[in-house]
């Protein structure tokens, strides 16, 4: 990911959700609304979950050190994984609460015109918030679906911040929905429910934040796209005659670590397989740019052990991935 085009999402988002924030608030004073109340608690939330974000990005960058070799480009992944639970604990668990209270307590909303203005300020902010996230997840999309971009990125910042304002976008909806019927129907029990489906949708939203990050925080290897790319970059037909096992490992967004057991020539001299490694390393950087920490060994092929399959004893974690020759 572009570190700038998620700093861009990161800062219009928290811009628009201090603004809204404070506007909620000040409607739930005048009105009364549950559904504002949970709404500014949420805006607050996203809020700090932005700040997260931003001081993860800041944290990543420092430089490598002894006692952490690889850097600390994880942190990215760890700021992301507190935002999920950030969202789940103060966004959400607040909303299911305070949506009870008022359905057990309902009470008439008293100056509806503020609620209901500051619902369409909300919504139109939102939307442009929404709008530069999408803007700026575009380009690195590609190809791929809503849903698997969120599933695959590398980089943690512009997933969390779509979902945040797709589910603040479609929270201010069903807090817009709440107050409206309870206008119509003059029973403060439909905003209770309405802020009770807002902290529905944030655990929702929260659980899948949780997962991905998590998945990210285990280590994951590069996409499939990267790893034909290193493959190929690997082998030159002539020294390196193919690849006996491969793992890749996301060592931070931005930085991927390449571990390969290759294949050279039984009669190779070791100047001559030294000079084939450093050839390959550098073609596997321009390849794979973010393929920074790279260790190849060489070894001699054979056909006999090749015949047996991956050994799963071969590196922690189980069987190998799949030979390529």
């Amino acid at each position: 990911m572009s570190a700038s085009g998620g700093t861009r999402a990161i800062v219009a988002a928290l811009g628009a959700n201090l603004a809204i924030a404070a506007a909620k608030f000040v409607a739930f004073l005048f009105s009364g609304s549950s559904s504002m109340l949970a709404e500014s608690v949420h805006s607050l939330a996203d809020s700090g979950n932005q700040g997260l974000l931003l001081l993860g990005g800041k944290k990543a960058q420092r430089e490598a050190t002894p006692q952490h070799p690889f850097g600390y480009g994880r942190e990215r992944y760890i700021y992301a994984f507190l935002v999920s639970i950030v969202l789940f604990s103060v966004g959400g668990m607040f909303a299911i609460y305070e949506g009870y209270e008022k359905i057990k307590h309902p009470h008439e909303l008293e100056h509806w015109y503020w609620p209901v203005g500051v619902l369409v300020f909300a919504i139109i902010a939102e939307g442009f918030s929404f709008r530069t996230a999408i803007k700026e997840s575009n380009p690195l999309r590609g190809g791929d679906s809503w849903k698997d971009f969120v599933r695959h990125a590398k980089a943690p910042e512009l997933p969390v911040v779509l979902l945040e304002d797709l589910g603040a976008l479609v929270g201010l909806i069903l807090a817009l929905g709440g107050v409206g019927l309870a206008l119509a129907t003059g029973d403060g029990v439909w905003d209770g429910i309405g802020t009770l489906c807002i902290g529905i949708l944030l655990i929702l939203i929260a659980l899948v934040l949780a997962v991905e990050t998590k998945s990210l925080l285990l280590g994951e290897s590069a996409g499939a796209e990267a790893v034909v790319k290193i493959e190929k970059a690997i082998v030159d037909g002539d020294t390196v005659t193919g690849i006996i096992h491969m793992r890749t490992l996301h060592l931070g967004p931005e930085e991927l670590l390449v571990a390969a057991k290759i294949a050279v020539q039984h009669d190779d001299t070791a100047a001559e397989v030294a000079t084939a490694i450093n050839a390959a390393e550098g073609r596997i950087r321009a390849a794979v740019p973010i393929a920074r920490v790279i260790y190849l060994e060489p070894d001699i092929y054979s056909e006999k052990d090749a015949a047996k399959g991956p050994d799963p004893e071969a590196s922690p974690g189980g069987p190998t991935q799949p030979a390529a020759h």
